[in-house]
Formats: structure tokens, C-alpha cells, sequence
């Protein structure tokens, strides 16, 4: 997005008939727009724009829980890549995404101190802390805000 101000309006509305609006206006950064749509999706919320109900799955912050999830089940001891990342999830969830997501949320966990990482040639290669290790792996609503 474009430093510019901008103006958004949005009106929603959760399974069960709720309808929320909201504006936005100004400086709408794209982690901005993130954290509505974890909001949306922690109230199971559907669009309602021009008269389509499209709705808004699982987008953010299970987005984080999946990629959390495929890293706990998969690499609990082991290293791994973002293109390792995006191919479990491709196949786990049967939906397209993009590198750029997969690489930003291993970036944030990593400084978050939830995964540790190292460089190899032109990579980072991942792996769980210690500390994450002893946890299990529970459903987390990832804090996409740097």
C-alpha cells in the first residue's frame, strides 16, 4: 500500500447475523489490514460487499496456526526452509500461498525468539528453539504487528 491517506468502510457480519462496521481512514498500513482480518476471522465473519457472501477463512491469524501446526508436527527437532514450509502447507491445506507469507511468518517467530535461524547460501534454515520444544503446540492467534 501506498503512503496516502485512504479511506476503507467495512460491514461485516458473523454467523450468527451480528453486523459490524467498520471505517478506516488515514495512514492504513498493510498490518493494519492484517489485524482486522484476525479479527474477522476470530468471529467467523463474513463479507458483505456488493452483495457477495465471501468468506473470510481462515486468512490471518490461522494462517499463523497452520504454518505453527506444520512446523510442531513436522520439523519438532529438525531444520527446514520457507519452500519446505510452503509445500506442506500446500499439501496439508489444499490452497495456494505465497512464499512472501510463509517466509514473513517464519520471520516474525524467529524474532519472537519461537524459532531460531541460521543462513545457508541464499536460505534461512529454521529450527525451534529449546524453550518451544517443552511446549506443546497450541492453537496461538498470531500477533501479526511487528
Amino acid at each position: 500500500m501506498s503512503s496516502g491517506k485512504r479511506r476503507f468502510k467495512i460491514e461485516l457480519e458473523d454467523a450468527e447475523g451480528s453486523k459490524y462496521n467498520l471505517s478506516l481512514e488515514g495512514n492504513v498500513s498493510k498490518e493494519k489490514i492484517m489485524k482486522i482480518v484476525e479479527f474477522m476471522d476470530l468471529l467467523n465473519i463474513e463479507s458483505n460487499g456488493n452483495g457477495n457472501n465471501e468468506t473470510f477463512s481462515r486468512v490471518a491469524g490461522s494462517i499463523g496456526d497452520r504454518i505453527w501446526s506444520l512446523i510442531g508436527a513436522k520439523f519438532p527437532y529438525g531444520g527446514f526452509t520457507s519452500t519446505d514450509i510452503l509445500e506442506l502447507y500446500e499439501d496439508q491445506y489444499n490452497e495456494p500461498i505465497k512464499l512472501s507469507i510463509i517466509s514473513t511468518y517464519l520471520s516474525r517467530y524467529s524474532e519472537r525468539g519461537r524459532l531460531a535461524r541460521n543462513r545457508q547460501g541464499k536460505e534461512w534454515v529454521y529450527k525451534i528453539t529449546r524453550q518451544q520444544q517443552a511446549q506443546p503446540y497450541p492453537s496461538t492467534s498470531f500477533d501479526p504487528s511487528p
